[in-house]
């Protein structure tokens, strides 16, 4: 059996590792590895924090245009606060670039970050600059939210109804394509309207499948999703019945909606409250007592599949 000195870095093993390791771990209002850390402020308010790093090769190319990466960067940053139903304050950009990369296009960049936080009345207030053999662009975002209506990834009830904003599998449906796969717009405003209902909530920008997994772990109780139920990007196919090719493209990842547990009396007010945003909320499955997330398809239940993002895999 290998070591923990020798094992591969993994990010979900890891985050457990620094829940153990690190004072972080033991308190504080969420834990270390949900969507973003909260500071409370006072009685009322907390201070969400939040960081996301976008690298050359990995999530963009060298073509793709600075300014929808700067776009980019801001919203998977501020995909995380959305996901705490947090209102932005504000956005640091770090650009860490080999020597002799054109000003313009870290220019461009910045201005792709302003012009996405700006949509959201948050703004880009500093950052850093530094030298790299690789182009990596770093986002920290800052927000706020009401202490009180601060949903964590572990308060899923049993009876709870499974919904996700917008539609599943916006990643697969792109993952050949850079570009567009980059076109990400966070749920910020519908993220303030869940955030004081919902009994746990996440983003879903490793994929819902993975999303899925870590409410149920944190919570403790077994997650369901209906296959049938699942709203799918329109590129992969009509909704329904997917196939086995259709459901792994929709667990792929990056899709960065929100995945919430809410009490089933409380949908249809959430879905006509997220109307005037033109965002469906999509019942796509159900919370029930024991361990897992499970996949059901033509009313048999599976584990879920190993499917999702895996940053070093």
């Amino acid at each position: 059996m290998p070591t923990s000195a020798s094992r591969p870095l993994e990010e979900r093993e890891f985050h457990r590792w620094a829940r153990t390791h690190l004072p972080a771990g033991h308190s504080g209002m969420l834990p270390l590895g949900d969507d973003t850390a909260a500071l409370p402020t006072d009685r009322y308010r907390a201070v969400l924090l939040s960081s996301d790093a976008l690298v050359e090769g990995v999530h963009f190319r060298r073509s793709t245009p600075p300014r929808r990466i700067g776009e980019a960067v801001a919203a998977f940053n501020l995909s995380d606060i959305a996901a705490k139903g947090g209102h932005p304050a504000a956005l640091l950009v770090d650009l860490l670039a080999p020597p002799r990369t054109p000003a313009s296009w870290a220019q461009a960049l910045l201005l792709g970050a302003e012009a996405m936080a700006s949509r959201f009345d948050c703004h880009v207030v500093g950052g850093d600059t530094k030298p790299s053999a690789t182009r990596t662009v770093v986002g920290v975002s800052i927000g706020w939210v009401t202490g009180r209506a601060l949903p964590t990834r572990g308060g899923a009830h049993i009876g709870d109804a499974i919904v996700t904003t917008g539609t599943v599998g916006f990643g697969g449906a792109f993952r050949d394509d850079a570009s567009k796969a980059l076109r990400v717009v966070p749920r910020i405003r519908e993220g303030m309207v869940l955030g004081p209902v919902v009994h746990a909530m996440t983003d879903t920008s490793d994929g819902i499948a993975d999303a899925a997994r870590l409410v149920s772990a944190a919570s403790r109780k077994k997650l369901i999703l209906e296959s049938e139920r699942l709203p799918l990007h329109p590129n992969l196919g009509p909704p329904g019945h997917p196939t086995v090719r259709q459901l792994h493209a929709a667990f792929y990842g990056g899709d960065y909606e929100l995945l919430a547990t809410v009490p089933p009396r409380r949908v249809s007010a959430l879905q006509q409250s997220l109307r005037r945003f033109r965002c469906p909320l999509t019942v796509v499955g159900r919370v029930e007592a024991g361990h897992g997330a499970w996949l059901e398809r033509g009313g048999r239940l599976t584990p879920m599949p190993s499917a999702g993002w895996r940053h070093f895999a």
